[in-house]
């Protein structure tokens, strides 16, 4: 942006204050045609839309002449006002500003933050119109972007438990609380903006004070407003994401399917006797903590994987439990969030795998080792490959106490460490068991992997869209025997799909 003046202008966009004045014409025209590009003309207000299906990001979606719009918390059968706040050629985004009518499909959402915290975008949809809208972005991903010969895909695997079911939350305390909408128009004063909640999408600096959430045991709120309260009856400042100053940062909670309960506390600045006598009163008041940790982060950002966690009381660990196996979770371990129906994918999995226990397994992005424990009673030998070298602990860890003897682990980029040496020393594997980030695979692993040409690869991905770009490329060599969505995430658009691929 141009300034008023020569001298805020050769400030901000690195010109001499000599060249300003010579140039005071050319100077003057810039700032004009600043101003003139700032007077953006108001978008429409699109009257009377029928919402007809629902679309990505969780969005609706609605068809007006050759433009389809996005908008977001809506349902087929709405019939609504749409104002525009982005508009391309063939595509507008925008949001509902008045109901005509509302569909039949809607259902009452009992979370008094949904449509303003931007967790569940289809609390407002029946639980059953949900699975078939997710099965619906498995078909459409498998037939657009990889487009190969696909078998008769099922229904999605449902989630037994569709509220309370996330074995780990992440809360963050700010003192710029969000206002709502109806905040702003009140005309009330709020001068206590102390806020323990979830950052508002698009607002890094935003938090939204939550009351309840649904997606974890209540037990979790209760642990977030006390440390809330406790904060401000003793005068402990919230985080200013902005000046990243503050103490009361961040906390996070997991509770294990076993009944342990983890939680770590970050502050943002060292204050040994605040930390104690809070982390003191935290225990006394829930005594059914088992894991009590707090780490000290003064970065400019929110991560603690490079921070060391100080153990306050109980264990350095919970555990969960699949099948009389027990995992052991640390601060720091990834764990799938949805416990209960963690199992049922890691079935599918193995059932798609069809293990006799005479085959060689590789386990890619084995994380803690979740997996590679899970198969490995029905597996001659399975080998895990993960980045993170305290996820192989953890991995490691898992098959000892669990008296597993035919695992190994490798922690490295899965480009450096699947190589064509690696799979000569290790053997050219039998089955490849592959769950990669949301990104996908690098291609580099799609190559090594067709080198390698194991007889099966069982392809479990988080995004649907990814795991078909890459399932077109294993195309040349492997065909698709088999796919079976999971639903982890209730009342979210995020979908889990196992896909089965056998050698051509």
């Amino acid at each position: 942006m141009f300034c008023k003046t020569p001298t805020k202008l050769s400030k901000h966009n690195g010109l001499t204050k000599s060249f300003c004045k010579k140039n005071a014409n050319f100077v003057a025209q810039l700032l004009n045609l600043t101003t003139v590009s700032r007077k953006r003309k108001p978008l429409p207000v699109l009257q009377d839309v029928e919402i007809v299906d629902v679309a990505a990001e969780g969005n609706a979606l609605a068809r007006v002449d050759d433009m389809v719009v996005f908008v977001p918390f809506g349902a087929p059968g709405d019939c609504v006002d749409i104002k525009l706040e982005k508009k391309k050629k063939n595509y507008a985004e925008g949001r509902i500003t008045v109901f005509h009518k509302q569909s039949e499909l809607r259902v009452e959402s009992p979370c008094c933050h949904f449509t303003i915290c931007g967790g569940c975008r289809w609390q407002h949809l029946p639980y059953d119109y949900q699975l078939q809208c997710k099965r619906k972005q498995v078909v459409d991903a498998l037939q657009r972007i990889a487009k190969v010969e696909l078998p008769e895909i099922p229904q999605v695997i449902g989630s037994k438990n569709v509220w309370e079911y996330r074995n780990k939350m992440e809360y963050t305390f700010s003192n710029k609380s969000w206002l709502t909408f109806e905040q702003l128009n009140s005309g009330v004063d709020f001068p206590d903006r102390d806020a323990a909640g979830f950052h508002i999408p698009g607002a890094f600096d935003k938090v939204l004070d939550i009351n309840r959430c649904y997606l974890q045991d209540d037990i979790s709120n209760a642990m977030r407003r006390f440390v809330k309260d406790y904060g401000k009856k003793h005068s402990l400042p919230f985080y200013d994401l902005k000046a990243q100053q503050g103490f009361l940062r961040t906390m996070m909670v997991r509770i294990a399917s076993t009944g342990e309960i983890m939680v770590v506390l970050v502050v943002g600045e060292s204050r040994p006797t605040e930390t104690e006598s809070l982390l003191k009163a935290l225990i006394d008041e829930f005594p059914q903590i088992t894991s009590l940790m707090y780490v000290i982060n003064t970065k400019v950002n929110d991560t603690i994987g490079d921070l060391p966690v100080h153990l306050f009381y109980g264990k350095e660990y919970i555990e969960e439990e699949m099948e009389g196996l027990r995992f052991r979770v640390g601060p720091k371990s990834f764990y799938q969030t949805n416990s209960v129906q963690a199992y049922e994918l890691y079935k599918v999995a193995r059932n798609f795998a069809g293990l006799t226990g005479n085959e060689l397994v590789y386990d890619l992005y084995t994380g803690t080792g979740t997996i590679a424990n899970f198969v490995s009673r029905r597996a001659r030998k399975v080998i895990g490959v993960e980045y993170v070298p305290e996820a192989i602990e953890d991995a490691k860890v898992n098959s000892a106490i669990n008296g597993i003897e035919n695992t190994m682990f490798f922690a490295g980029d899965m480009k450096d460490v699947l190589t064509d040496d690696f799979i000569s020393e290790h053997g050219r594997p039998d089955i490849m068991i592959i769950d990669p980030p949301r990104a996908g695979m690098h291609n580099d692993v799609v190559e090594t992997i067709l080198r390698a040409e194991p007889p099966v690869i069982v392809y479990v991905s988080c995004n649907p869209a990814t795991q078909a770009r890459d399932i077109a490329i294993l195309d040349s060599k492997y065909r698709v025997k088999a796919v079976q969505p999971v639903d982890m995430f209730p009342h979210t658009q995020h979908i889990e799909n196992v896909v089965k691929l056998v050698k051509r």
